[in-house]
C-alpha cells in the first residue's frame, strides 16, 4: 500500500510469500516457538535463517497466545529448524526453543485460492487502501474488476476467504483504523471474530447493507475499541421496538461507540469519571511517623545487607520462633521458572494439601528456605515502604522495589518485587517478623530502566569522600526518610559512623528541638 507508514506494503512479494514446492504429496510442518509474541517477528526469523544451514520462507506467521508459529512445507527445512532449538541465546538469556509437529495443509491452503490468486487478492487490497486514512475499503469486493477479470471469486461470507483476507491484512497493515466491509451479503460474524486480535487499533467498521440477522452476531466483535459502526440496512436492525433499545444493544458491546449508522451518540456513561482524567502520581514511602520509620528503615538496612551477602543463615535472629514464609509469583512462569516449584500462589495452587506444604514454618524452615533462593542484589533506592498496621505490640508494612540475581543462568536479570512483613518488637529497639509474605514477578520497563541508577552528586562545599555502593544505597534511604537533602543527610550518617538507627534517633532528637536548619530540607 502506497502512503502508509510503517511495514511492508500490500503490493507483490512479501518476506512470508512462500511457494509449495511441488504436489499434495509433500508434507507440511507447524513450527512453534512458545512465548515467541515477545521477540520482534524479524530478529526471530532472521536468527532462524542465520542458524539454519537450509534456506526456508515461513508461510503464515502468527501467534497463538504467548507462542508463535509458521509453517513449512520442506522436510528438511523443517529438520533443521528443530535441530536448532535451544540454540539460539535471546537477549535476555533465554534459549529458543523450537517445536515441529506434522501438519496437514494450513487453513489458507485448504480452499481453491492458490499463491498467485492471493497475490491478485493482495494487489487488489493494496489499491483500496487509503494510506492517509489508515483506511481499507472491501466493499462489494466480489465484484471487483480486476478479480473477476481473472475469475477469482472473493466471498466474504465463506470462512476460506475471510480468513485469506484477515492474513494479508494482519501481514501488511495491523494498525488499520478503518475497514468497510458493506456490500458482502455477510450473514454471520463468526468468521471475523479474529479481527480483534489483527488488528488492535480498529476504531471504525461498516458492516452496512449485508444479512446479519441477530445482535448476538455482535458478539464476535466484542473487544474492538469501535468508536464507529455502521449497521444499516440489515435485517436485525428491524429487531428493535425503538431507536434507543438498539442504541444500548449496540452500546453493550462496543462501550466506547460515538457514531452508529453515521448518527452521533449522546457521550457514554462512565460512573461519573472524566475520560481525561490523569491517573495520579505515585507517592513515596508511607511510614506513619518518623518514629516508625526510624525503626523499619535501619532493620531493612541490616536485612538486605545480609540477604545479598550469601550468608542468609544469619538471618536467624530476624525471625520469630514461630515464623511462616510462603512465596508466590505471577503467571511468567518461563521468565520466572526457578520459583515455580515453591510457588503459593492461590489462583495457580488450588489443592489445600499443596498449600499447606508449601508454606515455611518456623525460623529454622524459613531461614533454610530462603538460604536456597538464588543470590541477590537488591536495589535500596527502588524501595517504596507502606506501613500497613502498628500498635504498640504489632507492625505491618509492606516493601516494594527490584533486585537482581548475581549468578546462574538469570545473571543481571532485573526482577520485582512485594514483601509484607508483620513483625512484633525486639530486643535492642529491632523487629522480630512473624510472617513474611514475597511475592515475584518480571519488572516493567521503566523498572529496569530505573534500576541500580547512580545517585546524583552529592552537592557540597568541602570535599566529599567516595561512598561504597552500601553507603550510597544507605544514604538515599536516609534522605528519603528524613526529607533532608544528600548533603545534610551524609553528614548526619558521618556524624554516626554509618550507624542508620543511631543517626535516626539523632535526627529525630534534633527535629522535634528545632535544631536543624531549613537550609537542610533544600533539595
Amino acid at each position: 500500500m502506497e502512503g502508509r507508514r510503517g511495514g511492508s506494503s500490500l503490493g507483490a512479494g512479501g518476506a512470508e510469500r512462500g511457494r509449495e514446492k511441488g504436489g499434495g504429496g509433500i508434507p507440511w510442518f507447524r513450527m512453534t516457538i512458545p512465548h515467541g509474541k515477545k521477540y520482534d517477528k524479524k530478529w526471530l526469523i532472521k536468527a532462524l535463517q542465520d542458524h539454519s544451514p537450509i534456506p526456508f520462507s515461513p508461510l503464515l506467521y502468527s501467534t497463538d497466545g504467548h507462542s508463535v508459529y509458521f509453517y513449512l512445507n520442506d522436510a528438511a527445512a523443517a529438520s533443521a529448524l528443530r535441530k536448532l532449538s535451544c540454540r539460539i541465546t535471546d537477549s535476555e538469556g533465554y534459549k529458543v526453543v523450537v517445536i515441529m509437529t506434522p501438519w496437514v495443509k494450513p487453513p489458507l491452503y485448504q480452499n481453491n485460492l492458490k499463491q498467485e490468486d492471493l497475490e491478485l487478492i493482495k494487489r487488489c487490497m493494496s489499491k483500496r487502501f487509503n494510506g492517509s486514512q489508515c483506511c481499507l475499503d472491501l466493499s462489494s469486493i466480489g465484484t471487483d474488476h480486476d478479480l473477476v477479470s481473472h475469475k477469482i471469486e472473493v466471498i466474504l461470507n465463506r470462512k476460506s476467504c475471510m480468513q485469506a483476507t484477515l492474513r494479508i491484512i494482519e501481514e501488511n497493515v495491523p494498525e488499520l483504523l478503518c475497514l468497510n466491509l458493506s456490500n458482502n451479503k455477510l450473514f454471520r460474524l463468526t468468521d471475523l471474530a479474529d479481527l480483534v486480535k489483527k488488528t488492535p487499533r480498529l476504531k471504525a467498521l461498516n458492516l452496512s447493507h449485508n444479512e446479519l440477522k441477530s445482535e448476538q452476531e455482535l458478539d464476535n466483535l466484542k473487544g474492538l475499541g469501535l468508536v464507529e459502526l455502521c449497521l444499516d440496512r440489515n435485517p436485525l436492525c428491524d429487531n428493535f421496538e425503538d431507536q434507543t433499545t438498539y442504541i444500548r444493544a449496540v452500546r453493550k458491546r462496543f462501550p466506547s461507540l460515538l457514531k452508529l449508522d453515521g448518527h452521533v451518540l449522546p457521550p457514554p456513561i462512565c460512573f461519573g469519571v472524566d475520560p481525561g482524567t490523569a491517573v495520579p502520581p505515585c507517592k513515596g514511602s508511607f511510614f506513619v511517623s518518623d518514629e516508625i520509620s526510624a525503626v523499619i528503615q535501619p532493620f531493612l538496612q541490616q536485612y538486605y545487607s545480609v540477604y545479598d551477602s550469601g550468608h542468609r543463615q544469619q538471618l536467624l535472629d530476624a525471625y520469630h520462633d514461630g515464623a511462616c514464609f510462603s512465596l508466590s509469583t505471577d503467571v511468567s512462569r518461563y521468565l520466572l521458572r526457578e520459583y515455580q516449584k515453591d510457588n503459593r500462589n492461590m489462583k495457580q495452587v488450588k489443592d489445600s494439601h499443596t498449600r499447606f506444604r508449601l508454606l515455611k514454618r518456623s525460623r529454622l524452615n524459613v531461614v533454610a528456605f530462603i538460604n536456597e533462593l538464588p543470590k541477590t542484589q537488591h536495589d535500596f533506592a527502588s524501595f517504596t515502604i507502606d506501613v500497613n498496621t502498628y500498635t504498640s505490640t504489632l507492625l505491618a508494612f509492606t516493601v516494594n522495589g527490584v533486585f537482581k540475581e548475581v549468578d546462574g543462568s538469570s545473571n543481571d536479570l532485573i526482577r520485582a518485587f512485594t514483601r509484607v512483613f508483620i513483625a512484633v518488637p525486639a530486643p535492642n529497639s529491632g523487629l522480630c517478623v512473624v510472617n513474611d509474605a514475597l511475592y515475584l514477578r518480571t519488572a516493567t520497563s521503566e523498572e529496569k530502566h530505573r534500576a541500580f541508577a547512580t545517585p546524583a552528586p552529592i552537592a557540597s562545599s568541602g570535599p566529599v569522600s567516595t561512598l561504597s555502593a552500601f553507603q550510597q544505597q544507605m544514604l538515599s534511604a536516609f534522605s528519603q526518610s528524613s526529607q533532608m537533602n544528600l548533603e545534610w543527610s551524609q553528614k548526619c550518617l558521618q556524624d554516626n559512623a554509618w550507624d542508620f538507627h543511631r543517626a535516626a534517633q539523632i535526627f529525630t532528637e534534633l527535629k522535634e528541638q528545632g535544631k536543624i536548619p531549613e537550609v537542610a530540607f533544600i533539595k
